[in-house]
């Protein structure tokens, strides 16, 4: 077998598949990673990063000046390739996999007898072995795992990030990894691979069962966070402080109620568990209502928003927050997105970000204006808290006298 360029090319360059491929290669291993984006390539090359994330811009620079990490639009030649690219939901809520299956595609060309294909992209059940069934067509001069198990050219294997954004760097070396091959050959080459970087456990299964292991564990997290969201509901009518309600629910010494918010956001938990409802829709019924009352509480504040605009004739309204979640600068699936969006078509309003450059384009659009907190605050009639970063937990309370606070997130407990 030809000795390929690189030992590791990771396709996919975003708030995981960057971290992974500078994980790697400051571990002296030659990684060259893959984005359609040019200005992500170029970014990269100059030992530069386009995401938020600490710690990664130092892991970055020391590889790419260490000749380990380098970009490319086109992946090449690999022992191994890691495939970590988006997997959306399409408008009709259903998994849209045309990310995957183009990576796939374009790494086809650059397999070679020996080559190991990971997918880490949080993807429905079966997924991974469609991938393994593409580059099978793909390239029939070699053979794959689907169907020639121990004797395959190729190993194929799912292993979902399971990081939290603002500490991916620690997570992808601690956590626990679940690693699914097509064949028991294929995890085991996985699994090699993996122990290379990470101190977790690695555990080992079919690629079906690793590919679900993620999808279950964003919809615990979402199940639960619906119970808290909906008790917030409950509380609103009834006139209760549902902050003081959970404090006190929660000294019982088997209840720990989450923290309620004004949705779910994120790539993650917002999209996966209709993973689940697709792949089985008359078995997930509970999976199902825990995303609807998700999905329905922004506007649920929305409805706050405007019952408390009645008292003013032309209210000017400070949104605190466009993160999904404290302290990041992803909007990714942002709940606080979709509130400002809402109430720009209605009001004024000023958006109150510490953690991106720019405003997203369409909300320019909607006439939405962006200042710092003191700022929009002092300005604004209506003060909405929607992200509980704590560059906001220190904020001069009395800025707040005299203003309608609607409290989303728990910021002003």
């Amino acid at each position: 077998m030809r000795v390929p360029e690189v030992s590791v090319c990771v396709v996919g360059l975003g708030y995981v598949g960057l971290p992974t491929a500078a994980l790697i290669a400051n571990r002296g291993v030659d990684v060259l990673g893959v984005d359609i984006n040019q200005r992500v390539v170029d970014t990269l090359n100059a030992g530069e990063i386009h995401i938020v994330e600490p710690d990664l811009g130092v892991l970055v620079r020391a590889a790419v000046n260490g000749g380990h990490l380098r970009a490319a639009c086109v992946p090449e030649p690999a022992q191994t390739f890691v495939i970590a690219v988006p997997t959306p939901l399409r408008h009709d809520k259903r998994p849209e996999l045309s990310h995957v299956m183009s990576a796939a595609e374009s790494i086809a060309p650059a397999l070679r007898s020996g080559s190991l294909v990971i997918l880490e992209s949080t993807s429905p059940v079966g997924t991974t072995r469609r991938m393994c069934e593409l580059l099978a067509r793909l390239r029939p001069d070699l053979r794959f795992p689907h169907s020639a198990a121990a004797e395959a050219d190729v190993a194929v294997a799912y292993c979902p990030e399971r990081v939290l954004p603002g500490h991916v760097l620690r997570e992808l070396v601690e956590n626990d990894r679940i690693v699914g091959g097509v064949s028991e050959a294929c995890a085991e080459r996985a699994m090699r691979f993996y122990s290379q970087f990470v101190m977790g456990a690695c555990l080992s299964t079919i690629a079906e069962t690793a590919e679900m292991t993620k999808l279950v564990e964003n919809s615990y997290r979402d199940l639960n966070v619906a119970f808290a969201n909906e008790i917030s509901m409950i509380c609103g009518r009834l006139s209760i402080d549902v902050w003081e309600l959970i404090a006190l629910a929660n000294r019982h010494p088997r209840v720990n109620v989450l923290q309620p918010g004004p949705g779910v956001g994120g790539h993650c938990i917002a999209v996966d568990p209709w993973f689940i409802v697709d792949s089985a829709p008359e078995e997930a019924r509970l999976v199902r209502v825990a995303r609807e009352v998700n999905d329905a509480k922004p506007g649920y504040i929305l409805h706050q928003v405007a019952q408390a605009a009645e008292a003013f004739s032309s209210p000017r309204i400070a949104c605190l927050g466009l993160a999904f979640k404290p302290d990041i600068d992803d909007l990714r699936e942002s709940p606080a997105c979709e509130i400002v969006r809402g109430l720009a078509r209605r009001f004024l309003v000023t958006a109150v970000e510490p953690h991106i450059q720019e405003l997203p384009r369409d909300f320019a659009e909607l006439g939405v204006g962006w200042a710092d907190a003191r700022t929009a605050i002092s300005e604004a009639d209506i003060v909405i808290a929607l992200v509980k970063h704590s560059a906001f937990l220190t904020l001069d309370r009395s800025l707040l006298d005299g203003k309608t606070v609607i409290d989303a997130c728990g910021l002003m407990r």
